[in-house]
């Protein structure tokens, strides 16, 4: 099954090592309780029927609420904004935007690709509306990343890919193509990385061998898969330095490693959007490859000749003169 989805904030982030993650109470589904779940059960004798319904709703549909503003909550609940700002103020929220960072995050945990096939399959329009609304969410995502990249945190990442000795980078599922594309790009340029895509056994071998002067970057979305996070884990067991892509600050990848940069990958396919991922991976390639641009430039002229006069290039055969 493909990587968990979310839709966190995407800027960059640096952690720190000493954050720890409280544990919830059994919430639906078996799953633990979200923050949002835990402050609905907590003010439930402040809340009158009317409002509780409200919530409740929100609760059940986050794939259709967790990017609406106060006022467009409003119309889809058929409510006034102050309904919805009065209510969320009984939750003990001081600002819509505290709830809707919460919102987010509850999404995150309870987003499945069903759930996200069901919501787009219930919206109206045609055919044609729905692949220009794909393409709008995918460039409103590389517009929010533009907007809240910090490039100081791109650079240290770069320096950090410059300073290992080795780089490993772990993706699972359909992350294994991000994996691959980043580790891809980083061996023409003089670095030493490998993709870990295999099976569990094979990455946590080729984990259990690096040591602090390597560098593990660890690739996974929503909820974070399993495998991924064995990976991370071991790895700080270890004292191997970790750095993390995931698209919000709350996923495990952003708790558990020592730093993290994130991309949304929102988007109405039920498998998700990996463009913002990669625009990011293209940012942290240009400055891993300008950051000591001497030694790219003369790796990539050794590589020239393969480039203009070797067989890499599909030619059309020639055909015989009559």
């Amino acid at each position: 099954m493909p990587d968990n989805r979310s839709t966190g904030n995407p800027t960059i982030r640096k952690t720190s090592k000493k954050r720890t993650t409280s544990v919830a109470a059994e919430g639906t589904h078996g799953a633990s309780q979200t923050s949002l779940e835990a402050r609905f059960a907590e003010s439930h004798s402040n809340l009158n029927p009317r409002r509780q319904r409200l919530i409740r709703a929100m609760l059940d549909t986050p794939e259709e609420t967790f990017y609406l503003s106060s006022r467009e909550m409003a119309k889809k609940f058929e409510v006034d904004a102050a309904t919805i700002v009065r209510t969320i103020q009984a939750m003990g929220y001081g600002r819509f935007a505290d709830f809707a960072a919460d919102l987010r995050r509850h999404f995150v945990t309870r987003i499945t690709p069903y759930a996200v096939m069901k919501a787009t399959a219930q919206k109206k329009g045609s055919l044609a509306d729905q692949v220009q609304d794909s393409l709008d969410r995918d460039v409103e995502n590389l517009n929010v990343l533009k907007s809240g990249v910090d490039a100081d945190q791109v650079i240290e990442l770069a320096r950090t890919i410059r300073r290992a000795r080795k780089i490993a980078i772990v993706g699972v599922d359909l992350a294994a193509s991000l994996a691959y594309f980043l580790g891809y790009g980083l061996v023409p340029l003089g670095f030493d990385a490998e993709t870990l895509v295999g099976s569990s056994g094979q990455i946590h071998h080729k984990v259990r061998a690096l040591t602090s002067k390597d560098l593990l970057i660890a690739i996974s979305f929503g909820r974070c898969l399993r495998q991924t996070m064995d990976a991370v884990l071991m790895a700080r067991k270890g004292g191997v330095p970790t750095w993390g892509i995931t698209d919000s600050d709350t996923t495990a990848i952003a708790v558990h490693c020592d730093s993290y940069l994130c991309a949304s990958i929102a988007s109405p396919s039920a498998i998700g959007s990996y463009v913002g991922p990669m625009a990011l991976m293209n940012s942290i390639m240009l400055t891993c490859s300008l950051i000591q641009s001497k030694r790219s430039l003369a790796l990539l002229r050794q590589a020239l000749d393969e480039y203009t006069t070797g067989d890499r290039w599909f030619e059309e055969p020639r055909r015989a003169r009559g």
